[in-house]
């Protein structure tokens, strides 16, 4: 029964642990353009396997803590006005898509700049899609304008539209580096519109998060109180058995 009250409690540390990692994940794009913060779901994982003769069955249940799903908070993070004509945020709920290595990505950082070549890219370098493919400009072009419908023109004029899909299901996208996303079925979007001149803060709260770790910080130096006091009355037990047998 020892052990089996040390097992629950480790594995409640192990989910903290997982918590903990997600919180300071937060916090660290606390000032992340675009960025969403994510929470963890858990849920009870019962296993009958405990047996001991006072029991009034054989088995009786374990309820031990399972990390279930890594869930994405994607609302909307605070809009601000920059004024560069390269800066795009966007009021909705879609994505800007840009080409990677790895294929197609989506995004919500918009703070664009251009290429050495002339094409609009993101902050890791990587070509911002439009409709027909990657936005090129001229080295002469200037003027660049963004409409709320994503259509791009310059001095030279129209070049295209900027490609905003949106999901049915945003939980089905997976998290990547440079502050992109990956998967999902992507569909024209139809309720997103762009503002050009402004970008999309960070959506975590840092209020709130702050909060959360030292929720965590508390519960898992419970946890580890207890299996300590747990360690201790087993080697108490054991040193007594030890001594009625001499």
């Amino acid at each position: 029964m020892i052990e089996n009250a040390q097992l629950i409690s480790l594995s409640r540390q192990i989910g903290l642990q997982r918590q903990m990692d997600v919180v300071a994940n937060n916090m660290a794009n606390i000032n992340t353009t675009g960025f969403k913060s994510e929470q963890i779901l858990f849920e009870e994982y019962v296993m009958p396997v405990a047996r001991d003769q006072d029991f009034p069955r054989l088995d009786q249940p374990l309820s031990y803590v399972q990390d279930w799903a890594t869930i994405h908070d994607l609302s909307g993070g605070a809009m601000v006005q920059t004024g560069s004509e390269l800066d795009v945020g966007l009021n909705g709920d879609g994505f800007f898509a840009v080409q990677t290595p790895g294929g197609d990505r989506w995004t919500r950082a918009g703070s664009f700049q251009l290429s050495a070549g002339g094409a609009l890219v993101d902050a890791s370098g990587n070509p911002v899609l439009g409709e027909g493919g990657p936005i090129q400009f001229g080295p002469e072009e200037t003027d660049i304008m963004i409409g709320a419908d994503g259509s791009v023109s310059s001095s030279a004029g129209q070049k295209g539209r900027l490609r905003i899909v949106e999901f049915a299901n945003v939980q089905e996208l997976t998290r990547e580096g440079s502050n992109l996303w990956a998967g999902g079925t992507p569909v024209a979007a139809t309720r997103t519109g762009a503002m050009q001149g402004f970008i999309e803060k960070s959506n975590v709260s840092g209020v709130s998060e702050m909060a959360e770790m030292i929720r965590v910080t508390r519960a898992y130096e419970s946890a580890a109180n207890l299996a300590q006091k747990q360690d201790e009355l087993r080697r108490s037990a054991i040193q007594r058995l030890g001594e009625a047998n001499a």
